[in-house]
């Protein structure tokens, strides 16, 4: 999957926000790909001639074959990015909280009233904090999934001789 795909993927996700496009997103995607791997253990990177994220892997010949990002793998990677994009809204409301001096003004009749820029920054605290904890469970998940036994030990084909005649005559010296 192109890496413009999974942005523009993001981009409708976050409803589109004014402040935002599909380039800033996919620049974002490109210059995090090792953040990924570093998370989920894997050594995807993206193609510079199809802007497409994969990953070099071997088939059960010995064969080298390129495998696309799964949507797995897609699902963390965006939820990365919508955590990044909330701890940018939360610097930008509590930035512009240390200049707002007002919140409410009425003179003869009429109100202006602003939006409170600290609790904006706390509602935008609790969603990073909420999509955090969904990309940890999602990443646990992955690797739980992904792994493998390194060794199996012992042999369990040899059935046992424990607790006949035999084995009690020869072992009643006791």
């Amino acid at each position: 999957m192109k890496v413009v795909d999974i942005a523009s993927e993001i981009y409708s996700e976050l409803a589109r926000p004014d402040t935002l496009s599909v380039p800033p997103i996919a620049f974002w995607l490109r210059n995090n790909i090792g953040d990924l791997n570093n998370r989920i253990n894997q050594d995807f990177y993206v193609d510079s001639t199809t802007m497409e994220i994969n990953r070099a892997t071997q088939d059960a010949d010995g064969n080298d074959v390129v495998v696309e990002v799964g949507d797995e793998e897609k699902a963390i990677f965006k939820k990365m990015y919508i955590i990044h994009y909330y701890g940018v809204q939360i610097r930008e409301s509590l930035g512009a909280a240390s200049t707002d001096t007002w919140v409410e003004i009425q003179s003869d009749g009429t109100s202006v009233r602003r939006i409170n820029k600290v609790e904006q920054g706390r509602q935008y605290q609790f969603i990073k904090m909420s999509e955090t904890e969904d990309l940890e469970k999602a990443i646990n998940a992955y690797k739980m999934r992904a792994a493998a036994p390194i060794q199996v030990a012992g042999n369990d084909t040899i059935e046992g001789n424990y607790g006949t005649d035999d084995y009690v005559r020869t072992h009643s010296n006791l």
